[in-house]
């Protein structure tokens, strides 16, 4: 079977009653901070948190009577294994998800909320493939591939007929890529609507397979990603061969930058986000000449992030922002400190968030003592601001920031 935009057509039928027909909304904040015209496809609002949902439903409609019977199987680091699992159950099939250990654990349980039998092997999804595949043989279940079959890719490529339904003059489509699936069904399915609409690959900086494949250059694999839902080694060849037609190029981000763009979809658009869309915006503001003047849509494909990694970044993106700082002072060990350095923040219009007063373990002379003030401030100027007005009064002291 071949991927075509009638297969998708026929598809978005089938499943258009069964999943959420997910908004496409303008980023306000983002535009005006960007300056680009940005529109949301907010499939992280789907049943499952993520489009994956599409495809794995597409697939489960076209089984026999038997495989229904004997169930399904399917590899996932999460979406994928949350969407067949939701869809499966609601349909009553028995289904198996193989997740690669280290998997986020609210993404285990949400699998095993929606009633899946879940197994934990190996390190990545690459890793596990080959156990699935036995487990299948093994016990006669039917599996479902989360990228390298076309049923699948034609479900996840409905959500372009969506979003140039609702944004018929959209210029450029950023997707972000794994295996192929997402990207290979939206540009199907997009230039068949409007051929002359730019399809943009996004790509964690260190799973670079489709854009090695892509640009005919080495990969770089290098460790975890924030992006983990696109950390794949081995895209599918046909969703490689379709991208070559279809996709205009393959950008990629750095782990900081993807981090960075979660944040700022939270703190911009208060949008929960994972790491793969994270990455298609860490793209768009690398580029940001190349799409001014241009209507730009961006599929948020899922919102599945880790709450223990999610209250980490938003600490870590509060503090590149200036919005917590930590000052360090070397005071003299005097009374009266403390309360002058709290008047100064206080009057500056911050706030005092925790103060460590120590007088052992420092590197300070005798009758000094080292004070670490954690203050809560407006940006990195108002940062600025306090410990200008701190250094004024004689108060000697760092930040993090380097300020």
């Amino acid at each position: 079977m071949t991927l075509t935009p009638t297969l998708i057509h026929q598809t978005y039928a089938a499943i258009r009653d069964a999943t959420i027909r997910t908004p496409t909304i303008q980023a306000a904040r983002l535009s005006l901070q960007l300056g680009i015209d940005l529109h949301l496809k907010l499939e992280n609002l789907q049943h499952t948190n993520a489009f994956k949902a599409r495809g794995a439903l597409a697939k489960l409609l076209t089984l026999t009577d038997t495989q229904k019977q004997a169930g399904v199987i399917a590899c996932s680091a999460g979406n994928h294994a949350q969407g067949v699992a939701y869809h499966a159950t609601r349909l009553g099939i028995a289904s198996t998800i193989v997740m690669p250990e280290g998997t986020p654990f609210n993404k285990v349980k949400r699998t095993e909320d929606f009633g899946a039998t879940v197994i934990q092997h190996g390190v990545g999804f690459d890793d596990s493939v080959q156990f699935t595949l036995d487990l299948a043989a093994r016990y006669g279940l039917t599996f479902i591939h989360p990228f390298d079959d076309p049923i699948v890719a034609a479900g996840q490529g409905t959500v372009a007929f969506e979003m140039l339904e609702d944004l018929p003059d959209l210029d450029v489509i950023v997707v972000p890529v794994g295996g192929g699936g997402l990207i290979a069904g939206m540009a199907v399915a997009a230039t068949s609507v409007k051929p002359d609409v730019q399809i943009i690959g996004a790509q964690a900086a260190i799973f670079d397979a489709v854009k090695a494949q892509f640009d005919g250059t080495e990969t770089h694999f290098a460790g975890a990603t924030l992006a983990e839902g696109i950390a794949v080694k081995a895209p599918a060849p046909a969703n490689v061969e379709i991208i070559k037609q279809h996709v205009t190029r393959i950008d990629i981000a750095t782990e900081a930058e993807i981090e960075d763009a979660v944040f700022d979809l939270l703190s911009a658009e208060k949008l929960v986000a994972e790491g793969a869309p994270g990455a298609g915006l860490a793209v768009i503001k690398n580029n940001l000449a190349a799409y001014r003047g241009k209507k730009v849509g961006l599929v948020i494909c899922g919102g599945n992030i880790d709450s223990r990694l999610l209250s980490t970044l938003i600490l870590r993106g509060l503090v590149r922002d200036g919005r917590i700082t930590r000052l360090t002072f070397e005071i003299d060990d005097t009374p009266g400190q403390l309360a002058t350095i709290s008047r100064i923040i206080g009057e500056a219009g911050a706030n005092v968030v925790e103060v460590i007063h120590q007088r052992m373990m420092q590197s300070v002379s005798l009758k000094q003592a080292e004070l670490d003030v954690v203050i809560e401030a407006r940006d990195m100027g108002h940062v600025k601001t306090i410990v200008g007005a701190l250094r004024g009064q004689g108060f000697r002291v760092r930040t993090d920031s380097g300020v």
